[in-house]
């Protein structure tokens, strides 16, 4: 590798990193009401089954757990879900506000492919460049649709709960 070469694939790793801090700060100063799960961008379609897309056609089961989850200051963290059984039906669908914001910005950080298409000169760059793009960013959005899916279930369950400890009160 020549000099020219190495300081040419430092910038576009660079750049990458850059493109993704860049795109997580605006959705962590998005107001949360932007990620609305009711839009239709965010609501379940018709071809996802429900969530059997995802289990019986992507087998998300058997990756999904494999990839890093990116969990803030006062985070959530979707193995919270499993240790505790006090979970209220106001943490759960903060949860699932926090998935859209999640599918939000891996959605448009793949627009960062677009962004390698047109900055490199180099034929190579643009495709090792945009590829990686997609696969930095592209799992993460089933796996936030799934988890989604699986939180409305979850909070129509708690939901259902509390009305019926009202109701035998």
């Amino acid at each position: 590798m020549t000099e020219t070469t190495i300081k040419y694939l430092i910038m576009n790793i660079i750049i990458l990193f850059l493109w993704q801090f860049i795109i997580l700060i605006f959705a962590k100063k998005l107001n949360i009401s932007f990620f609305d799960p009711t839009k239709k961008i965010y609501s379940q379609k018709n071809w996802e089954h429900n969530g059997k897309f995802y289990t019986s056609i992507l087998h998300i089961n058997l990756w999904k757990d494999h990839f890093p989850q990116h969990i803030g200051k006062n985070g959530f963290s979707k193995k919270s879900l499993n240790k505790y059984n006090n979970l209220s039906y106001e943490y759960i669908n903060e949860f699932i506000y926090e998935t859209c914001r999640a599918e939000w910005y891996h959605t448009f950080c793949l627009s960062g492919c677009i962004l390698f298409l047109l900055i490199n000169q180099i034929f190579i760059y643009k495709l090792l460049f945009f590829f990686l793009s997609i696969i930095i960013n592209l799992p993460f959005i089933p796996i936030q649709r799934y988890n989604r899916i699986r939180l409305n279930k979850l909070g129509i369950k708690y939901s259902n709960k509390s009305k019926n400890k009202i109701s035998n009160v």
